[in-house]
């Protein structure tokens, strides 16, 4: 007989996947669920997406991890997994696109997050069903004294996944069943097999967000728009991290922290070239220079450190102008 396999959130794990899969013996006729959240916490999201997408009789539902990547919406989670994925990780989340938001046959429903009691799967608003931050909130206005599935009264079995149960999964009344028993953090991942509805789990083997988390930080950190920032953003970034337990991050951020003061050291430099700059060229060259701007306001006795510092408030624009007027500015670090 051809089986429904739903699968609780993997988050990355995919050692533990196919441990789980040759623990359920799946066949290559079995329908294979997910109930979402295939990346983001744990090792291995690109093998994990691949595992379903080239895989026949597979469906993967949409999670609040897929759909944070799908709307550019970014945490620590998710900018780690854009570097696991590399090249790789835009067309990734162009399939995540096309995920969707329920899947339905005629033993289970499989949502990501919930589903309103009385309501068609077709009719229920996608936050809710994926548990995005607003349907969060609106099923806490619903249910502020218990959970969604605490009302759910229909006889179709619903699986899901998203709230992390514990070790263990979910099972009520045999109708209900939340599969994420946080195989991310060091638990279980866990499996139901319909329709005899048997549940098979598999230890994780660490806990992978918070060796995730350490090993990450240092690559996470080298993408920020660091030359981007405003002076008070950089340094309110660095002293963010700055207490980090990992001694190569925090090493990298007291040499951005050196280097940016190694670049406000040069306004003085900077007004002091551009007051010389603009004392040789004349008017017609003034306008042609690339820092037409600053010249022009040091003729006119307009500028200093005072009014050069709002100007270049941020290090791009201090490097800009340097390179315009001939000075050398401190590399960052690598």
């Amino acid at each position: 007989m051809r089986r429904t396999i739903v699968i609780g959130d993997i988050h990355g794990c995919f050692d533990e996947l196919l441990e789980l899969l040759e623990k359920v013996d799946l066949r290559a006729d079995d329908l294979l669920v997910s109930v979402g959240d295939l990346v983001d916490r744990g090792p291995a999201p690109g093998d994990v997406v691949g595992l379903f997408r080239e895989r026949p009789n597979s469906v993967v539902v949409m999670g609040n991890h897929e759909r944070k990547h799908v709307r550019g919406i970014f945490s620590y989670a998710q900018e780690i997994t854009r570097l696991q994925l590399g090249e790789s990780y835009a067309e990734t989340v162009d399939w995540m696109r096309t995920l969707p938001y329920y899947f339905e046959n005629e033993h289970v429903r499989v949502v990501h997050a919930a589903m309103l009691p009385g309501i068609a799967l077709a009719d229920q608003k996608e936050e809710i069903l994926c548990g995005s931050t607003s349907g969060e909130r609106e099923l806490t206005a619903l249910f502020p004294d218990g959970y969604w599935h605490g009302h759910y009264t229909d006889a179709k079995p619903v699986v899901f996944g998203h709230h992390v149960t514990g070790r263990e999964p979910m099972i009520r009344d045999g109708r209900i069943f939340g599969l994420d028993t946080g195989a991310c953090h060091g638990w279980n991942l866990t499996a139901l097999c319909v329709p005899g509805f048997t549940i098979h789990s598999v230890e994780a083997q660490a806990d992978h967000w918070s060796i995730a988390k350490r090993q990450w930080q240092l690559p996470v950190l080298k993408t920020k728009p660091w030359r981007d920032f405003t002076w008070p953003e950089l340094a309110q970034e660095i002293a963010r991290f700055s207490s980090s337990s990992d001694a190569a991050a925090r090493g990298w951020l007291e040499a951005l922290e050196e280097w940016a003061a190694d670049l406000r050291s040069l306004f003085p430099a900077l007004v002091a070239a551009a007051h010389r700059v603009a004392d040789e060229l004349t008017t017609d060259q003034l306008r042609r220079h690339p820092a037409a701007k600053f010249l022009f306001q040091a003729r006119n006795g307009r500028l200093d450190q005072t009014s050069l510092a709002r100007q270049c408030s941020t290090p791009r624009r201090t490097i800009d102008l340097a390179a315009a007027l001939g000075l050398i500015v401190p590399e960052p670090p690598g």
